[in-house]
């Protein structure tokens, strides 16, 4: 049996069965995450191209995020994807290197509200395809991004067709062709880093539209190879380099429903690149010690290798990014920004940097980390020398939110609701997440997507 005929018929079972409460619980809270940031984004400057396109688009039956109408199912998915990555505050699974609502959630809302179907049907979709993907990363830690591919993307297109082939009951034959076919429009490239381009934001949005494509061309009698992934030119030897890798990963398939990954998954607490999360924590101790910017004659962070080529390289352009999106993948300017404003939020990158995060940038160098543990763990250490010849070095093990260091849900609803409110009224924010909490016993997803917009600000 091929690896897209077993996972499709181990969906199939599970989807049955349903999810353990405490991660039906987990998976609301992340799709609780993920449309928080997208509502974020819809209300800032990042979201005005997404407001613009859906402008063009004709009339559907899906719903878009912060953004009244509706529009085809595919395209609610590119949209809704591209505003959920388009800050760079969603969530991530560190070990496989995934983002997973980013490509899932908008995957499984388009599917679910095309098809009908309920709260519990969503969520344990939604948390299945999680699954999947992670274990996707899993089988090659860090082989999709050594060659300049974004996992997310790229294993997210497959994983979007399997969701949305089970959400709107392909037969097993047809989801087996979906994936196939969404092998062919997977993609996502790391060469937006040359200038931050934001295209990197709508990596997520592409496979969740590829997805839904896939699905609706395998039901219409489209068919795509049954070896998708472990195939000479399947998943893991055209994205990551190496066929036999598709061995780990049908062995990780094996715990599919009995080892669950989605609870490891961390939030985000910085509109930012996860790997300077650390040391943007770094940054905060190293203030709280009374170090101010004009102090510092020299900081060195010392990086994980596998993290370097993202938020290090080239380090010139690094110091001095483009734009403030452009910031986002920058460790000078993240660390420089959290001693010289102390804070690194939403307004940091809604601007180029100023000349005193810039000035201090300057002064910040940087070093491989040895040892380090990445993926597994996001670590950091800065070493700081001051004008008055003090040093100081300061190391954080792991980004907070991750397993490890575990954000509690209030963390993460005051998140969710201080997004929201960038394009919601406050009724309308507790009423999104009075239906996402109520996912467990809803019988359609019907009170959900009309939150999506239901009370977008005016001026949204």
């Amino acid at each position: 049996m091929t690896l897209a005929r077993d996972l499709a018929r181990r969906v199939r079972a599970l989807s049955r069965y349903g999810l353990p409460p405490e991660v039906a619980a987990t998976a609301r809270l992340h799709l609780l995450d993920a449309i928080g940031v997208g509502l974020a984004s819809a209300g800032s400057e990042a979201g005005a191209p997404y407001r613009r396109y859906a402008a063009g688009l004709g009339p559907g039956s899906a719903s878009l995020i912060g953004i009244p109408g509706r529009v085809a199912p595919a395209a609610a998915a590119l949209v809704n994807g591209g505003l959920m990555h388009g800050l760079e505050f969603d969530d991530t699974h560190t070990g496989s290197i995934v983002h997973g609502s980013a490509v899932l959630a908008p995957a499984a809302l388009a599917a679910a509200q095309a098809a009908g179907a309920s709260g519990p049907a969503l969520s344990t979709v939604y948390a299945l395809g999680w699954e999947v993907l992670i274990r996707i990363g899993l089988a090659a830690p860090g082989a999709f991004q050594a060659r300049g591919f974004q996992v997310t993307s790229v294993g997210g297109a497959l994983v979007a067709a399997l969701v949305a082939a089970e959400l709107v009951g392909l037969t097993e034959d047809e989801a087996v062709a979906a994936m196939g076919i969404g092998l062919s429009g997977a993609s996502g490239v790391f060469e937006f880093l040359t200038n931050g381009a934001s295209v990197k934001s709508l990596h997520p949005g592409l496979a969740a539209q590829a997805g839904l494509n896939a699905a609706d061309l395998a039901r219409a009698g489209v068919t795509g190879p049954e070896t998708t992934f472990e195939g000479r030119c399947g998943l893991f030897a055209a994205f990551a380099g190496d066929a036999r890798l598709a061995g780990a990963f049908a062995a990780a398939l094996d715990g599919l429903g009995a080892d669950w990954h989605l609870p490891q998954a961390a939030f985000k607490f910085h509109p930012c690149c996860h790997y300077l999360h650390p040391f943007i924590e770094a940054a905060g101790i190293l203030a709280e010690r009374g170090v101010k910017p004009d102090d510092v004659a020299a900081l060195t962070c010392r990086v994980p290798a596998g993290a370097a080529p993202i938020i290090c390289e080239p380090w010139g352009a690094k110091q001095a990014p483009a734009s403030g999106h452009a910031a986002r993948w920058s460790l000078p300017v993240a660390v420089a920004a959290r001693l010289v404003e102390g804070r690194v939020d939403l307004a940091t990158f809604e601007a180029p940097a100023s000349a005193a995060v810039l000035t201090l940038a300057r002064r910040i160098a940087w070093e491989p980390l040895a040892g380090a543990r990445f993926p597994q763990v996001f670590e950091a250490e800065i070493v700081a020398e001051t004008r008055d010849g003090a040093r100081h070095e300061i190391r954080v093990d792991d980004v907070y939110g991750n397993a490890g260091r575990p954000a509690g849900d209030d963390a993460v609803r005051s998140k969710f609701r201080r997004n929201a409110a960038r394009s919601l009224a406050p009724e309308g924010i507790a009423s999104l997440e009075a239906a996402i909490d109520a996912l467990a016993e809803a019988p359609r997803i019907d009170a959900l997507t009309l939150s999506l917009s239901h009370s977008v600000w005016s001026d949204a």
